[in-house]
């Protein structure tokens, strides 16, 4: 049971207190201000109306489990009643009547048990499967957080481009002028600015787009402005690596769809043994009081005012068309089904976190070869210019240093946002997407 609270506790994040707090959820726009990753995955969650739809199918089977608690308290009822006989054409006195009665089922062989259990297994297959909606919300922000952060990241690279291109352009006139080059390298000079100029635009449009999408995910239309901070430098670092068994362990503990799984097939057991116990006797004690008041010109008017009983009460299916057969073949198949999807279920998911773990690793090492990449077509570009402006290297030796150093910046930002959204996939394949953020400014959490 501890284990079972525990487990409920950690499918309700705290961002979801939020989700009740209608200032949030009725805001028309973006808040002021630089938002950081957390801050953005908390007004997401605050707003999105698919985990607030999940959250509710939660509730709805912790209501259904409560309900059957009920199974183990008394069945009470009550009734009146109210007549104007018609007879011979003529109205008699009104009859009044009254009753309670109530039952209790004493013993049933643990059906109720087996009914109630399964309940409680469906209502915490529900609670995991809220708890993936959750992980996979977030993880679809970090996406779109890290996509416009990459897309921040190029606008910055080709307006930086751009200003060296201008540079290039100017050094070309000067040198043109003084009769030191020809015309060709001006324009040589043009095309390079111009397709700078070009790349810049559509470094722009990528981030409105970026932006838009961002937007989307909090429910805010995509034409508002949002504000997001950078990530830490050392965020995502080989140090936080953990090996692959030790992903693996956690994710059998932490992974939703594990869990899920395993939950069901604890409810399809519970609910085969409900259907064989269905058909062994059930004992019940019942009980009645009821008052009548009949007028004394009315046929059996004699009866007693007050009457009622008490008994015990043991019935047992005996035949009813093979339907009690057909329902136990029925709920054994459906067990052996679970069975198999839980199988299923750890297989995919031990691929899941491979998979993620080998790509995240991958990224690691592709980041590395992009920032020595990025540091020689630096070097490579001033070089080139410097050279350039004591007429030891060309005009096209200079195009083709940009454009080198263009794409080097382009390839360490994809590669840099990369690795991030592979530290979250990591994180989301073991069930904890906690993992893929950052506590505090300057401080990350273990991978």
């Amino acid at each position: 049971m501890k284990k079972l609270l525990f487990c409920m506790l950690c499918l309700i994040p705290a961002q979801l207190m939020a989700a009740t707090d209608e200032n949030c959820r009725t805001m028309t726009t973006v808040p002021d201000g630089e938002l950081t990753l957390q801050q953005v995955i908390e007004l997401g969650l605050c707003r999105n109306p698919e985990t607030a739809s999940a959250y509710l199918s939660l509730e709805s089977a912790r209501f259904n489990k409560n309900a059957g608690y009920g199974q183990y308290l008394p069945s009470v009822s009550v009734s009146g009643s109210a007549s104007l006989p018609y007879r011979n054409r003529e109205f008699d006195d009104w009859s009044y009547g009254a009753s309670i009665s109530a039952s209790y089922l004493i013993f049933d062989f643990g059906k109720r048990l087996s009914d109630v259990n399964r309940l409680i297994d469906t209502w915490r297959a529900t609670g995991f499967d809220y708890s993936e909606s959750v992980q996979n919300y977030v993880y679809g922000i970090i996406g779109a957080y890290y996509a416009l952060l990459n897309a921040d990241a190029d606008v910055f690279t080709a307006n930086a481009v751009m200003q060296v291109s201008k540079t290039a352009k100017d050094t070309a006139d000067k040198k043109f002028n003084a009769g030191a080059v020809a015309k060709a390298d001006v324009l040589k000079a043009d095309v390079t600015l111009a397709s700078s100029i070009l790349d810049l635009e559509r470094a722009k449009n990528n981030r409105e787009i970026a932006k838009g999408t961002l937007l989307a995910k909090l429910s805010f239309p995509a034409d508002q402005d949002i504000q997001i901070a950078d990530m830490s430098s050392d965020f995502g670092s080989e140090s936080e690596n953990k090996s692959i068994d030790e992903l693996i362990e956690i994710a059998r503990e932490r992974r939703p769809d594990l869990l899920r799984a395993s939950a069901n097939k604890d409810a399809a057991w519970h609910s085969r043994n409900s259907a064989f116990l269905s058909n062994l006797p059930s004992i019940s004690a019942s009980g009645s009081l009821s008052w009548n008041n009949v007028p004394s010109d009315v046929y059996n008017a004699g009866q007693d005012e007050w009457s009622g009983s008490i008994g015990i009460r043991a019935s047992m299916p005996i035949f009813a068309g093979f339907s009690n057969m057909y329902s136990v073949r029925s709920a054994q198949a459906s067990y052996e089904r679970a069975k198999e999807q839980e199988r299923m279920t750890v297989d995919n998911a031990m691929l899941d976190v491979f998979s993620a773990y080998q790509n995240y690793k991958t990224a690691q090492t592709v980041l590395k070869q992009t920032e020595t990449l990025l540091a020689s077509a630096k070097e490579t570009e001033s070089v080139t210019a410097g050279m350039y402006k004591v007429g030891k290297a060309t005009m096209l030796d200079w195009q083709q240093a940009l454009a080198d150093l263009a794409d080097a910046h382009k390839q360490n930002n994809a590669a840099k946002y990369d690795l991030f959204t592979k530290r979250a996939a990591l994180a989301l394949s073991i069930g904890d997407i906690k993992e893929g953020l950052i506590k505090d400014e300057g401080e990350s959490t273990n991978e």
